[in-house]
């Protein structure tokens, strides 16, 4: 696959529930199930309740990205224990290899920087190869299995010092 042209790429913080970051996260939860349907049944039978949700009170921030003026992609942090967590890091299809997960990766970044964070953690799946390569570029390095995945056995989790 050749890379596609680079984007202007504006990321701007927003509200979790704004429109905009929902349906990120909608089409991104979509895309997972369909990426891991042959492991949800298992995986779901031994995950304790609730523990892929968000509650919006431990968000710290959101990010949205716009290329040409539409929404492309979704990235939050959000507290876990000391450190800030990337969560729902997310490029709708279209807009993947124009450089909008370089800009929302570095946004978060920032963010996390800017709220006092040591560290930036996260947890990704053995079924998103060119997510892994993207934080490893960026200088993220692998650690265990932070405690909230431990039940997903197909878990990545990295991290990076900020």
């Amino acid at each position: 696959m050749t890379s596609r042209a680079r984007q202007r790429v504006d990321v701007r913080e927003t509200h979790w529930d704004a429109p905009e970051a929902v349906a990120l996260r909608e089409a991104m939860e979509n895309e997972m199930r369909e990426r891991y349907a042959d492991r949800l049944e298992a995986v779901l039978a031994v995950a304790a309740p609730g523990a892929m949700e968000i509650e919006a009170e431990d968000v710290a921030y959101v990010g949205v990205a716009y290329a040409g003026g539409v929404p492309a992609g979704h990235a939050a942090l959000r507290r876990l224990g000391p450190d800030l967590e990337l969560k729902r890091m997310y490029v709708a299809p279209a807009h993947r290899g124009t450089g909008v997960s370089t800009a929302l990766l570095a946004a978060a970044e920032d963010a996390a920087r800017a709220r006092g964070a040591a560290r930036l953690v996260l947890q990704t799946g053995d079924r998103q190869p060119d997510a892994v390569r993207l934080y490893e570029r960026e200088g993220y390095e692998h650690i265990p299995i932070l405690e909230p995945y431990a039940w997903l056995s197909f878990s990545i989790c990295m991290e990076k010092v900020l």
